[in-house]
């Protein structure tokens, strides 16, 4: 394993994504709500660039106190990455398919060493 530095926590937008190649992996880091998430950029339908994808805020049920349908609204803490070949949305916290929860994104380990975003990559 590779332990690589990639970026400073600090220079991430959030939401916000960066995307890096480490020793022939492209690995897509996101911020989210203030907390970080990496995945392999390969999407699992054809191998896609899933992680440079369009980011998109879940669309959900909006219910009141009783829970009586409001209405149909963007949430404010769920995102997805849509991958460009053919639509297939992840969550961008779980890496999980909305629908098929088996369908998922390949975690990435990584750490944060003060600003620093270390990722751990198998070496090829």
């Amino acid at each position: 394993m590779a332990d690589v530095t990639v970026a400073k926590a600090s220079s991430f937008e959030d939401p916000g994504r960066k995307v890096f190649d480490i020793n022939g992996t492209e690995v897509g880091i996101f911020k989210l709500g203030g907390q970080f998430y990496a995945w392999e950029n390969r999407c699992p339908h054809l191998d896609g660039p899933a992680v440079q994808g369009r980011l998109l805020p879940c669309y959900e049920e909006d219910l009141d106190e009783t829970g009586a349908s409001k209405g149909r609204r963007f949430a404010k803490d769920k995102m997805n990455i849509v991958c460009p070949w053919h639509g297939f949305e992840f969550d961008i916290r779980t890496g999980r398919h909305p629908t098929n929860q088996a369908v998922r994104l390949k975690a990435v380990k990584f750490r944060l060493e003060g600003d620093d975003i270390v990722v751990s990559v198998r070496d090829r």
